[in-house]
């Protein structure tokens, strides 16, 4: 059965860091692209970054670019989100999933994680 577990999350000020981890079980995700999404109250859930497993094809979106960096341990199959320089509009869920194809539509992603709460206080 495939599992992607995120942790990571909490809470903090404005201007800190958090690093979430993805990891994930039950195949081999060394063909699927990774990506990392969030989903604030009353909004739509948003591509924040993706990366397959080589680290070959990366993508932001470009709220992030500068501050949030993807990274892999394709040892323990597991895709961090370092997050740095952290606003209160970056204050959502964050979801971590798995798709063979590098897409941003969330709709086209297979597998999810249960989410990790992300609260920054201004």
């Amino acid at each position: 059965q495939v599992q992607l577990v995120e942790s990571g999350g909490g809470l903090v000020q404005a201007g800190g860091s958090l690093r979430l981890s993805c990891a994930a079980s039950g195949r081999t995700f060394s063909r699927y692209f990774m990506g990392w999404f969030r989903q604030a109250p009353g909004k739509e859930r948003e591509f924040v970054a993706g990366t397959s497993w080589s680290g070959d094809r990366t993508s932001y979106v470009n709220s992030v670019k500068g501050r949030f960096t993807l990274s892999r341990d394709s040892a323990k199959n597991t895709v961090y989100l370092q997050m740095n320089s952290l606003k209160p509009e970056d204050t959502a869920v964050y979801y971590c999933a798995a798709d063979v194809r590098a897409t941003i539509k969330a709709s086209e992603y297979d597998y999810w994680g249960q989410g990790t709460q992300v609260t920054v206080s201004s």
